[in-house]
């Protein structure tokens, strides 16, 4: 198939697509190719997420059941564990997790999974697109050899391969996978030209780069920008805290500025997939170029000793109540990485919490949104107590790490000893303010 028939195929609509890995990133994208007229298939090696697909249930919560439930009826969207369902395919889109590894370096092999299983099936006019995060050169560096060389295949003329960022901030109804701009970089002319074909077929906005490296290194400027800004604002509340003054009041009083000025603020830590993960991808390559990425390493050092830092304010906070930490009730508010989610992908609650029970604190949590943790390098599981506010009474310090909307923080102070806020969450409470300690 030439390049010019695999596009018309591809603008018809007529390309049956697959999507490997059914997680935050590929069910979304899924649904959207769906939705706009796509045949699609996804698969994943996970028999728990095909089952629940092949049900018409939803397992991601920005994706409806309802929604997800019409297109398997349809027959648009299916699902399966079977990787031989490429040698059908047209369009592939990788979206399979890329996290580090506890040496900090970056784990590929899921990617390298995924390659290695669509090279067994890899044929003439297909096309490729890797959306998992990762460091400059990976399309070019890792995927090429495998889907094009080791096939026989020549990339730009037999298949097509690029790279798009994935784009996906769970919890959010502005912004979604189909009305949020996606990048394009191809590993040659064509093949940004086909991908971009692809996707703009589902997507409202593909904005097309000379490369797939400088489409990978824009993700890592996305997530780098942030990190380093929360870095900033992360190390102001420290050297307000030693100044005596507070960092809410400055944030708040700098951000009425109208130019030149983007609003962050400090928190318990880093947490999600992105923040705390992408830019170290980078940190790690550069390396292989002698070169030191200050910015980046200072600001994950800043963030990372976070939760260290909260827990010492704690512990200072009660010190002034005659409080020693250890043998302590301590409530912690909230443990998914962000705001009316269930997720807890890198949350620094896990943190927060480890350091408390090193420290001899007996420690509950509640989270609305999720039932049960558990912290993978320490070994403990929690449970999320069943009545909050008794526990809310009951313990002798109340720590908000996550600042749901679900909580009514004014009923929560009134009946707390003690309130640490690491999120500025009480910030609208004066009865009871003397009650509250914020980061």
């Amino acid at each position: 198939m030439s390049k010019e028939d695999l596009i018309q195929k591809l603008k018809n609509k007529n390309a049956r697509v697959a999507i490997l890995g059914l997680g935050y990133v590929g069910l979304p994208l899924a649904v959207v190719f769906a939705e706009a007229g796509f045949n699609v298939t996804g698969i994943d090696p996970d028999a728990g997420k095909v089952d629940s697909l092949k049900g018409g249930i939803s397992y991601i919560p920005d994706v409806k059941t309802e929604t997800v439930a019409a297109l398997v009826k349809s027959g648009r969207l299916s699902a399966t564990t079977d990787f031989s369902a490429l040698k059908e395919m047209d369009a592939v889109s990788i979206c399979v997790p890329t996290p580090l590894r506890q040496t900090g370096d970056p784990d590929m092999s899921f990617i390298i999974s995924a390659a290695d299983e669509l090279s067994k099936y890899m044929h003439k006019g297909m096309v490729v697109v890797l959306q998992s995060t990762t460091y400059p050169g990976t399309t070019r560096e890792l995927l090429l050899p495998k889907l094009g060389s080791e096939n026989g295949l020549e990339v730009g003329e037999d298949f097509f391969l690029a790279f798009s960022p994935e784009r996906v901030d769970p919890g959010r109804v502005d912004f979604t996978t189909k009305n949020t701009p996606k990048v394009m970089g191809g590993i040659t002319e064509a093949c940004g030209e086909v991908a971009t074909a692809w996707y703009e077929g589902a997507i409202d906005v593909v904005h097309r780069v000379s490369s797939a490296e400088a489409a990978e290194m824009a993700k890592l400027l996305e997530n780098t920008f942030r990190m380093i800004n929360i870095g900033l604002v992360n190390e102001l509340a420290m050297m307000c805290e030693r100044l005596g003054v507070d960092v809410w009041e400055v944030i708040d009083a700098a951000a009425t500025k109208p130019f030149g000025f983007m609003k962050f603020t400090p928190g318990p830590g880093l947490g999600g997939h992105c923040i705390p993960i992408d830019p170290l991808y980078l940190s790690w390559k550069m390396k292989s170029f002698n070169y030191n990425a200050r910015f980046i390493e200072l600001a994950s050092e800043i963030n990372t000793n976070m939760p260290r830092y909260v827990v010492e304010r704690i512990m200072d906070a009660l010190n002034d109540k005659s409080k020693a930490l250890k043998g302590s009730k301590i409530l912690i508010l909230g443990v998914a990485y962000k705001p009316d989610v269930s997720d807890v992908r890198e949350s620094p609650a896990l943190d927060v919490i480890g350091l408390l029970q090193n420290k001899g604190a007996n420690v509950d949590y509640h989270d609305p949104y999720i039932p049960h943790i558990h912290h993978e390098t320490e070994g403990w599981h929690m449970d999320s107590v069943k009545d909050m506010m008794s526990s809310v009474k009951d313990a002798d310090a109340v720590v908000i790490i996550t600042n749901h909307k679900a909580y009514d923080y004014e009923a929560i102070v009134h009946a707390a000893k003690f309130v640490f806020d690491s999120r500025n969450a009480t910030r609208k409470i004066s009865k009871g303010s003397n009650k509250i300690v914020r980061l």
